[in-house]
C-alpha cells in the first residue's frame, strides 16, 4: 500500500504543471514586459531613412552593417519585410536587406539579458556569435546564389 501511495505523490497531474507554468509565467513577465517596451521604443525611433544613411559603403560593410542594425532594433519576422520595403526604396542594397532581415529576426541584443537569465550567459553569448556569423555567411551566400540563378 505504502508503495502505490508513493507513485501516486510522485506523479505530476495536470494541475500542478498549469500551477508551475503560472509562476513561472509571472516570473518572467516583467523581463518579457521590458524587453517589449525596449523593441517599442527602437522601433519609434529609428525609422527606415535613418537606417538606410548607413548603408551603401561596399559589400562587405553592408552586410556587417546590416547584420547590426537588424540585431539592435529587432522585431516581428513580418514587420522585418515591411521595413526592408521601405529600406529598398530609399537603394539599400541586397546584401544589406538579407542581412537585415536574418539578424532582425534571430539576433537581438535587446533580449540578451531575458535570454541569458533563462538559458545561461555562456549558451546566449556562443549562440549570438554564431548566429551573428552565419547572418554574415547567409546574406552574402543568398545574393551570390541569387545572381547565378537568374
Amino acid at each position: 500500500m505504502k508503495e502505490n501511495r508513493i507513485d501516486k505523490q510522485k506523479q505530476p497531474t495536470f494541475l500542478m504543471a498549469v500551477k508551475k507554468a503560472t509562476i513561472s509565467f509571472f516570473s518572467f513577465s516583467p523581463m518579457i514586459l521590458a524587453v517589449i517596451g525596449l523593441v517599442a521604443i527602437f522601433q519609434t525611433y529609428v525609422t527606415p531613412s535613418m537606417l538606410s544613411e548607413f548603408f551603401g559603403h561596399g559589400v562587405a560593410l553592408d552586410i556587417f552593417d546590416g547584420t547590426f542594425i537588424g540585431a539592435i532594433s529587432s522585431g516581428n519576422g513580418a514587420i522585418s519585410y515591411v521595413v526592408a520595403e521601405g529600406l529598398k526604396s530609399h537603394g539599400v542594397s541586397t546584401y544589406a536587406l538579407i542581412s537585415f532581415i536574418l539578424a532582425w529576426t534571430t539576433l537581438s541584443f535587446t533580449h540578451l539579458p531575458a535570454e541569458a537569465s533563462v538559458f545561461g550567459a555562456k549558451f546566449t553569448t556562443y549562440r549570438n556569435i554564431l548566429t551573428f556569423l552565419c547572418t554574415l555567411i547567409i546574406a552574402y551566400l543568398s545574393v551570390v546564389t541569387q545572381g547565378a540563378l537568374l
